[in-house]
């Protein structure tokens, strides 16, 4: 029994502490601590508010373009990606002006075969996108290099707004109240105008509809060809920017993408919306005023560094 007896010790105690293991692991199981990352949701806001400002600026005469450089570069979002980004909310856009004329692309799709008004209206188009989309190839990286910063957009702002004063005051004889009433020279004539939307701050559709009441289309008319004419404008635009820089995104991007997107199509619809019954009974005199006031401000906050507005 003396030799036995350690050797029993040994077991009992074995089997206690085994047993003492087990209860415990029944009462307090092991606990894994996870951490878990939060997701930055920086990036998204960033997209609604980019979204919402092209939505609501685009179909309007206070340049689309110009408030998206200034928004960016104050939300640090004016890298190349940024700009890239830009024209893929413009998509949005787009497709709100396309949903609101549906009715109308439709019977012009139906009836390109054979009636000659169909076949005018998508001439009259072609005609009109072709100086910005020549002018675009030749001068792009030239403009981008030089123009697309803070302080040459607010100057294009407050000389944009001087021309839509004067184009308001300015007596017009309105030969064309329709766009189907439209010809070939009176659409390379717009095109030419929509043209200066290349320099930004100018606004393209501002552009576009001035120069129509210039060239003596009805505000209507001119506010109409211009929404149509973005339709073409701006799909090539995205689908060539997409095209060049897609290297520039990933999968990770596309929920950035999709808020954008999703932001953009909303507020255009109810821009353009708001737009066409705006202008039955006013004029653009608030949109030059704005415009104007705008640009002083952004150069007062530049020049006394209250904001800076360079590019990160």
């Amino acid at each position: 029994m003396r030799m036995r007896l350690p050797w029993m010790l040994i077991f009992f105690n074995i089997t206690e502490f085994s047993g003492v293991l087990n209860s415990t692991a029944r009462l307090t199981p092991p606990q894994f601590s996870y951490r878990r990352t939060p997701m930055d949701i920086t990036p998204l806001l960033h997209a609604l508010i980019l979204g919402i400002v092209e939505g609501l600026t685009e179909f309007l005469p206070v340049s689309s373009t110009g408030h998206l450089i200034l928004v960016g570069d104050l939300l640090h979002f004016n890298d190349e990606k940024g700009k890239v980004f830009e024209i893929v909310i413009q998509f949005g856009a787009i497709l709100a002006v396309a949903w609101e004329y549906r009715v109308k692309i439709g019977q012009v799709v139906m009836g390109l075969r054979h009636e000659r008004a169909a076949q005018r209206f998508v001439l009259n188009l072609a005609v009109a996108f072709m100086p910005l989309a020549v002018l675009g190839l030749l001068f792009h990286k030239t403009i981008t290099a030089t123009l697309f910063q803070p302080l040459p957009v607010a100057l294009a702002f407050i000389v944009g707004g001087f021309i839509i004063l004067w184009a308001e005051r300015r007596q017009h004889r309105i030969r064309i109240e329709s766009v189907d009433e439209l010809n070939v020279i009176d659409a390379f004539k717009l095109g030419l105008a929509q043209a200066l939307a290349l320099i930004p701050g100018t606004s393209r559709s501002g552009a576009t509809i001035i120069g129509g009441m210039l060239f003596g289309l009805s505000r209507q008319a001119a506010t109409e060809f211009s929404f149509f004419l973005a339709i073409p404008t701006l799909t090539a635009a995205t689908f060539y920017q997409l095209y060049k820089e897609h290297a520039l995104f990933s999968a990770d991007d596309l929920g950035m993408l999709g808020v954008g997107f999703a932001a953009a199509f909303v507020s255009a619809f109810i821009c353009v919306r708001w737009l066409l019954r705006y202008i039955s009974h006013h004029d653009f005199v608030p949109f030059a005023w704005y415009r104007i006031a705008f640009g002083l401000v952004v150069i007062a906050t530049w020049q006394w560094g209250l904001v800076d507005w360079s590019t990160p």
